[in-house]
């Protein structure tokens, strides 16, 4: 008991919070589903060059092969072998070897809380016998394992912990047995060069257990890169809306917490549910965590299923990318963008061939993606923002303005500038913060050889610049900053 609670104080008093980004870097990319060499193929070729600092993986533990192949067979582990459709052990090294190369860290979507609820045969080969509670590739007999109860009441804390997700076989992370093989797991995929963790359903697992096993995961592999002592980064998924048994605050002495709020609240805001004006002091006064405890989000591939109207997606793109826009222009949080497939069903998996294997999406022209990949992380409006945030990094909100309404603008200090109206033109003469001079807006074009493709506007020796937003053009939102001045 002596030992348990000092590894718990050594958890709560050093949280895994640094993504370990490289300099000049930010924003996750959750490319859902992809295969590993397309991952390492998309570090290289496109996410270096737009400054995003890291992609959460797909699962890479042996999952259960369920008929027609649905997207969250990912999330039934058979064994803790590197080994599913992605790829095998040799592909997940070969990507995180190229894409710490340069400079994109690897988070991996870990399954800590379960198995699986059904018997049957991993990617890998290995056997599940849930009903047996069996799984001999780990192995996991039925002592590893919490009793057979559904949670059917959200409200009790015990029960969400102790109780199975749709039968998903629950195990009991209080035994050293099974801790010892989860700390296993992390550190294999420490030494195979990630940089951290998302962790799947942590609120159905009790904190004390996550802090005795995130503090004994080892230190990050210095042959990646990075420096000796750098810790895993650990976000978590609590889904909190400040009405759970179980809350998010509880899981801070961990690692970060995915702030769900964040996504409903711009996800309504930018919808008209409630006017942009009141986005001033967006954040903690909201009910949000701490801004250094968050991973913010606009979808997941989650909600992007069931969260219904509130919940912006691809399939809603003007609002979705000015809700995205304002979430990377806001200093709040570290900021994980959605990259995802096109689907017409929520149980539809990732596009693949006659033989559930998965398909690589193609590249088109204009930097968009094909075969059946809606791959947001490529659109200008969004990849731009990770530049704008990169390049205000260290600077606060400044130069608020609004019309009181569904119109806003504000400063990054003297570093960048963003306006948005969701209902009307936006016609304003405004304090940009930004020093003298022309800048193209980001949004709507690019800045090549000292031309801007889209919109500029010039900035007088007084800070102040025109800005128009007609509310009939495709986004409603410029964007300027100083590494995109003419």
């Amino acid at each position: 008991m002596k030992l348990v609670l000092l590894l718990l104080h050594l958890s709560l008093a050093f949280a895994q919070k640094d993504p370990n980004f490289a300099s000049g870097r930010s924003t996750i990319v959750h490319l859902f589903e992809w295969k590993w060499n397309d991952i390492a193929d998309e570090c290289e070729r496109f996410l270096q060059y737009q400054g995003y600092g890291g992609v959460q993986v797909s699962p890479a533990s042996e999952n259960l092969v369920i008929p027609d192949r649905p997207w969250w067979e990912r999330y039934q582990p058979v064994s803790y072998i590197v080994n599913t459709r992605s790829g095998d052990e040799a592909a997940f090294l070969d990507m995180t070897r190229r894409c710490n190369a340069v400079g994109v860290r690897i988070y991996v979507d870990v399954v800590l809380n379960h198995m699986t609820e059904r018997n049957g045969v991993g990617t890998a080969g290995s056997s599940a016998d849930r009903d047996g509670r069996n799984y001999p590739a780990v192995p996991y007999t039925t002592d590893n394992f919490h009793g057979e109860c559904n949670i059917d009441n959200w409200q009790d804390a015990a029960m969400v912990r102790d109780c199975e997700l749709n039968h998903l076989v629950d195990l009991a992370q209080d035994q050293d047995s099974v801790r010892s093989k989860l700390i296993d797991y992390l550190n294999h995929l420490v030494d195979l060069g990630v940089a951290g963790y998302r962790v799947d359903a942590a609120k159905l697992m009790y904190p004390d257990d996550l802090g005795v096993i995130f503090s004994s995961v080892k230190n990050l592999n210095t042959d990646h890169g990075f420096p000796d002592g750098a810790r895993p980064f650990v976000y978590q998924e609590v889904i909190d809306f400040n009405d759970d048994a179980v809350k998010k605050y509880e899981y801070i002495g961990i690692g970060n917490v995915l702030e769900f709020l964040a996504g409903v609240n711009l996800g309504n805001a930018f919808q008209g549910g409630n006017q942009l004006a009141s986005l001033q002091n967006w954040g903690t006064d909201w009910g949000l965590l701490e801004s250094s405890d968050a991973v913010v989000f606009i979808d997941n591939h989650d909600n992007q299923r069931t969260g219904g109207s509130q919940i912006l997606t691809y399939k809603n793109p003007k609002p979705y990318k000015m809700a995205i826009a304002f979430l990377q222009a806001h200093p709040y949080g570290t900021t994980r963008v959605m990259s995802s497939y096109y689907f017409d069903n929520n149980d539809q998996g990732p596009p693949q061939d006659g033989n559930g294997n998965l398909i690589s999406p193609t590249i088109n022209d204009d930097n968009t993606c094909g075969n059946g990949y809606a791959c947001e992380h490529r659109w200008r409006e969004i990849y731009a923002m990770v530049g704008f945030r990169n390049t205000a990094e260290g600077t606060g909100i400044e130069n608020w303005w609004s019309n009181g309404a569904q119109q806003i603008a504000f400063s990054r200090g003297n570093r960048g500038y963003v306006a948005f109206t969701i209902d009307g033109d936006l016609n304003q003469h405004l304090n940009t913060g930004l020093p003298a001079g022309t800048y193209c807006d980001v949004i709507s074009g690019d800045l090549i050889n000292g031309a801007c493709t889209g919109k500029s506007i010039t900035v007088g020796d007084d800070g102040y610049a025109d800005i128009y937003i007609g509310i009939e053009e495709m986004d409603g939102v410029v964007a300027y900053h100083v590494n995109a001045k003419l």
